[in-house]
C-alpha cells in the first residue's frame, strides 16, 4: 500500500505547531502576548493553574473583580472583546479550575454569572449576545453544582434564588436537566420545607427541580389554584397522577379542570353549551380511565378521540390492544370514518399517511368535488397514486391547479406542469373532460394565452 503523504509542514494544525519547540513557541506567544491583554490574562491563567488551584483561583478573583466594579460603558465596537474576556474565563473555570477544586470552579462559576446585570446596564448588546452567552453556560454550571454535591452547591444556589431570583430563576431552570437528581432534591427541599407556598418565577424552579427529582406532590403543590382549573394545566396534572396509580386525585383534578360553560347572559340569552375539551385532555381522560380500571370506557374514549382528530396515535393505541384479527375490523372502521371525516383534505391525509392508498383513492373519486388542493402535498399524493388508480391521480391534480389558478397565479409553470400531467392521466383513466378543463382554467384566469408545448 503507498504511504499516504504527510501532511505540509506550513499548514496550521496543532501537530505541526510542535515541531517548532518548546522554545520557540514560548517565544511567540509571549510576542502575541505582548499586544493582547487577553492572551496576557489567560497565559497567567494558564500558568497559574500549573502551580495549584488557589493560585488559579486568585486570578481568575482578580479579573472577575475587575469586570464587577468597572462602570465603563461599553460600545458595540468593544463588545466581541468583551464577550471574548467573558468566555475565556469560562473555559478556565469549567476546564481548568473545577479539575483542581470542585468547590473553588463552583464559586467562581457563581461569581461569573454574577456579572450579568451589571454588564447588561453598560454594555451596547442589541442583538442579545451578552444574555445568550450567560444562558448558554447554565448546563456547565450545573455540572459543577453537580460534582460538588448537595451539601456543597444547595446554600449557594438558594441563596442565589433568595437574593438574585430575577436572573437564577431563569438560569436553574435552563440548567435543571443537567443537576443531579441528589442535588435538586436538596435544592426542592431547601426552596419549600417550612416555607410558603412558592408562587411566581420561584414556583417555576421548582416545578422544573420537581420534575427532575421525581416529586409529583411538589410538582403539583408550585401550581397556582386558579391555573388547576384550566384544561391545558389540568390535564397533565390528571395525566400523571394517573401514570403514579393515583386514580382519585388524578379524576378530581380532571373534573376540575374540565371545560365549562360560559355564565348566563344578563339580557337573557340563550345559554351557550360547554366548549369541547383539547385533545390534550381527552388523552388524560383516557389515562384517568385506564388507572380507575374502566378499560372499556377508555377504548370508547379512544375511539371518541379517533374520531374526532384522525390522530394516527390514536388508532395505533387502539391497534395495539386488540387480538388478531380484530385490528383488520377496528382498521376498517377507522379509515370509513377518515373517509366521511368532515374535512375531506384532512381525511385524505390521514389515508394518505396511514397508508391506505386503495381507500384514498375511493374516497378521492366518491368526494372529489369536495376536495381542494391547496394542500402542499397534492401533487405528491397524486403520483403516488398515479400508477394504480390514475382516475384518483387525475381528480388531484386538475384540483391543484385549479386551486393555485383562482389563487392569482395565472399560468405559471407549475400550474402548467399539473395540466399536462393530468393529459396523461386523463388518457390513461378514459377521461374525455381534459379539454373542458383547460377552457375552464382559462376563464378563471381571464386569458386565453395558449399552453406552452
Amino acid at each position: 500500500m503507498a504511504k499516504r503523504p504527510a501532511v505540509p509542514k506550513k499548514t496550521l494544525t496543532a501537530a505541526n505547531l510542535a515541531f517548532l519547540g518548546e522554545a520557540r513557541l514560548a517565544g511567540l506567544l509571549m510576542e502575541v502576548a505582548g499586544g493582547d491583554a487577553l492572551w496576557k490574562r489567560r497565559l497567567r491563567m494558564e500558568l497559574a493553574s500549573e502551580v495549584g488551584a488557589p493560585d488559579l483561583a486568585l486570578e481568575l478573583d482578580k479579573r472577575l473583580t475587575t469586570l464587577g466594579d468597572s462602570r465603563v460603558r461599553v460600545s458595540w465596537r468593544k463588545r466581541p472583546e468583551l464577550i471574548r474576556d467573558l468566555q475565556s474565563l469560562r473555559r478556565m473555570i469549567v476546564d481548568r479550575l473545577a479539575e483542581l477544586d470542585a468547590r473553588l470552579a463552583f464559586d467562581r462559576m457563581v461569581g461569573w454569572f454574577d456579572l450579568y446585570p451589571g454588564l447588561t446596564a453598560r454594555v451596547k448588546d442589541p442583538k442579545g449576545e451578552l444574555g445568550l452567552l450567560f444562558d448558554g453556560a447554565t448546563g456547565e454550571l450545573a455540572v459543577l453544582a453537580s460534582a460538588l454535591g448537595p451539601e456543597g452547591a444547595v446554600p449557594i444556589l438558594s441563596d442565589a434564588l433568595a437574593t438574585r431570583l430575577s436572573e437564577w430563576a431563569s438560569w436553574i431552570g435552563r440548567g435543571v436537566g443537567d443537576l443531579s437528581p441528589a442535588v435538586a432534591s436538596a435544592l426542592l427541599v431547601e426552596l419549600t420545607k417550612g416555607k410558603p407556598r412558592p408562587t411566581g418565577r420561584l414556583a417555576l424552579v421548582v416545578r422544573k427541580l420537581a420534575e427532575r427529582s421525581g416529586d409529583l406532590d411538589a410538582w403539583i403543590s408550585a401550581i397556582p389554584d386558579d391555573d388547576r382549573t384550566r384544561p391545558e394545566v389540568g390535564s397533565v396534572m390528571a395525566a400523571r397522577l394517573a401514570a403514579a396509580g393515583r386514580a382519585g386525585e388524578a379524576r378530581a383534578a380532571l373534573d376540575a379542570s374540565r371545560p365549562a360553560a360560559p355564565p348566563p347572559s344578563r339580557w337573557g340569552r340563550k345559554p351557550e353549551p360547554a366548549p369541547a375539551p383539547p385533545e390534550q385532555w381527552l388523552e388524560a381522560e383516557i389515562a384517568v380511565l385506564e388507572a380507575e380500571g374502566r378499560t372499556a370506557e377508555a377504548d370508547d374514549a379512544r375511539w371518541a378521540l379517533f374520531e374526532r382528530t384522525l390522530s394516527p396515535d390514536a388508532l395505533r393505541a387502539i391497534i395495539a390492544r386488540l387480538p388478531d384479527f380484530e385490528d383488520v375490523v377496528a382498521l376498517d372502521r377507522a379509515f370509513a370514518q377518515a373517509a366521511a371525516y368532515f374535512d375531506p383534505v384532512k381525511g385524505l391525509a390521514f389515508l394518505m399517511g396511514w397508508p391506505a392508498l386503495r381507500e384514498a383513492a375511493e374516497m378521492i373519486e366518491t368526494r372529489g368535488g369536495e376536495l381542494r388542493g391547496g394542500h402542499e402535498d397534492t401533487a405528491l399524493w397524486a403520483s403516488r397514486l398515479a400508477a394504480r388508480y390514475p382516475k384518483a391521480a387525475l381528480i388531484l391534480l386538475r384540483a391543484r391547479a385549479k386551486t393555485l389558478v383562482r389563487l392569482g397565479s395565472g399560468m405559471s409553470d407549475e400550474v402548467e406542469g399539473l395540466v399536462h400531467e393530468a393529459e396523461s392521466l386523463a388518457v390513461e383513466a378514459g377521461d374525455d373532460g381534459h379539454a373542458a378543463f383547460v377552457a375552464g382554467l382559462r376563464t378563471d384566469i381571464g386569458t386565453s394565452r395558449p399552453l406552452r408545448r
